[in-house]
């Protein structure tokens, strides 16, 4: 989400819950836990890094295709959004950059779990996504509730439109919102970063 919150009368105004804030504000840091876990405990294969890569690298691409439109202000620790972006992907889905979050983490636990005994591996697979999504479950109310105390009607209509972390195969009727590939870049510096370590732990570990 991005931008300046817009301002509330004191009356209206709708406490956040501590938590979940919490949450979105320390969101990286909680989804490295997964991360860490597969380079930690990973035996990955030539054929499971085949197989989980492509994965990996297309949750990637539906992430930046994301933030050409959602911009630098996705990085921000508290919930922020000068405009509500329907365009691009999120015609397709409300939180197209979680979703390719998920995607991804979905190949790397691919990757990163094909040597393992099969038990080993489906726990490493669910522990790793299931965190990820224990997370999501926290922060897509939080932000929601500043998009719904924000843009009112107009996200209302919105939500009943474009499913939360679905896919809707025919866009929405309707388009607010500008791509700008330049704000990739500088806004997934730490992302690209990340991604990287993880194809190098994998090309490591898997030539042992």
């Amino acid at each position: 989400m991005s931008a300046q919150p817009a301002e509330h009368d004191d009356a209206t105004e709708v406490r956040e819950d501590p938590a979940r804030a919490f949450i979105f504000k320390n969101r990286g840091t909680l989804l490295a836990i997964p991360a860490l876990l597969f380079v930690a405990f990973g035996k990955p294969t030539r054929r499971s890094v085949a197989l989980g890569l492509p994965l990996a690298v297309a949750g990637e691409a539906l992430r930046c295709w994301a933030v050409g439109y959602s911009g630098v202000t996705t990085r921000g620790d508290r919930v922020t959004a000068p405009e509500l972006v329907t365009a691009g992907p999120y015609a397709h889905v409300r939180n197209p950059l979680y979703l390719g979050n998920l995607v991804t983490g979905l190949g790397f636990a691919i990757a990163f779990a094909g040597g393992l005994p099969r038990r080993k591996r489906s726990r490493m697979i669910a522990l790793g996504l299931g965190s990820m999504i224990a997370v999501y479950a926290a922060i897509i109310p939080h932000e929601e509730q500043f998009l719904a105390r924000t843009f009112g009607d107009d996200y209302a209509d919105y939500q009943t439109r474009v499913p939360a972390m679905g896919w809707r195969v025919k866009p929405a009727m309707f388009a607010r919102g500008r791509y700008d590939p330049s704000v990739i870049l500088s806004a997934e510096t730490r992302t690209f970063a990340t991604f990287g370590a993880m194809v190098l732990a994998l090309a490591l570990k898997a030539r042992r």
